[in-house]
């Protein structure tokens, strides 16, 4: 009997000083819910080694992609809830899945816990060189000319390029015909070959063909011009008032996670965008870092897309799958 209570009070001893530990006492993994070099996984990469300087722990970097984010997303939600893994995601990982697939895995709201906002990447409205349009007003007037005859590209169905497109068709009133390819990458060379004739993208993915004429760049979907294009006007002052369609990336924990831990990590995130280095090298992928004024600010943000998103994809007609 005595025997259990000493191994009881050394069981309760060693559980009071683990949690006594600074955290982080050990490094943290960090889910990237695309692909190794993709967009996204090079946003991460920009903010994580401020990150683990600040904390004094080592981030590791583990990209699950595949199924639009889903894998990683899934993995995410069921981690332990310790803060020692978080998921680096965007809308179409953290939020599309769940309108697109009949059972993601995950609940989004549910099952994670916000931390911050890191970037906003407006995407550009491309359209094939050897189309007769030059600006928004023109690829209007033709497509109203020539009703679903010309081809949307996306990424995929539920994607943000595909909902970029919806929203763009909806507001001012034409008809396309929509075709998913499976990535940005097949969505931008299906637009240079001219198997279709425009699409939304992502300015920093695509500058190189830009530069070298193999598309062409009427419009950006943000409120502001591109920090990359300044040329280029916005879908809202080029004939389509109110159009905004901006995609974001962001860090997010298991829920459960400590509130104490995701303050600090909050913290951590703020400090780190607001170092000069790491804000010259989003600028200079076209990417505008952002932040979040609490994780509380980054959870309403969350919710908000998350109806945003979910009207998108019932204007689309998109059933989950």
């Amino acid at each position: 009997m005595i025997q259990r209570i000493v191994i009881s009070a050394l069981l309760l001893l060693h559980a009071a000083l683990a949690s006594a530990q600074p955290y982080p006492s050990k490094p943290i993994r960090v889910i990237v819910t695309q692909t190794s070099g993709s967009n996204m996984d090079v946003t991460a990469r920009l903010v994580t080694p401020k990150m683990a300087e600040l904390l004094g722990q080592q981030i590791v970097i583990d990209n699950r992609g595949g199924a639009g984010g889903l894998i990683g997303a899934q993995i995410a939600a069921r981690a332990v809830a310790d803060g020692y893994t978080l998921v680096f995601g965007g809308a179409s990982s953290m939020i599309n899945t769940s309108f697109t697939y009949k059972d993601a895995g995950f609940d989004a709201i549910r099952d994670f816990a916000p931390i911050s906002l890191v970037s906003q990447q407006e995407a550009i409205l491309s359209v094939t060189p050897n189309l007769p349009v030059k600006t928004v007003k023109d690829l209007i007037a033709l497509t109203r000319a020539k009703p679903n005859t010309l081809n949307m590209a996306s990424a995929g169905i539920g994607s943000s390029s595909h909902l970029a497109g919806i929203l763009f068709n909806n507001m001012a009133g034409l008809e396309t015909v929509h075709v998913a390819y499976k990535g940005g990458g097949p969505m931008g060379f299906a637009v240079i070959g001219g198997e279709a004739q425009w699409c939304f993208g992502l300015a920093a993915a695509f500058a190189g063909h830009y530069k070298s004429g193999r598309l062409r760049a009427i419009a950006v979907t943000s409120k502001q011009r591109a920090p990359l294009m300044p040329e280029v006007p916005t879908v809202d002052e080029s004939g389509v008032p109110g159009y905004e369609y901006t995609t974001w990336n962001a860090f997010l924990a298991p829920a459960g996670v400590p509130k104490p831990y995701i303050a600090k990590l909050h913290a951590v995130i703020q400090k780190a965008l607001a170092d000069r280095e790491v804000n010259e090298l989003y600028l200079a992928q076209g990417t505008v870092p952002v932040g979040s004024a609490t994780p509380a600010a980054f959870s309403n943000y969350f919710r908000a897309d998350f109806e945003r998103v979910g009207k998108l994809i019932k204007m689309a007609g998109i059933k989950p799958e």
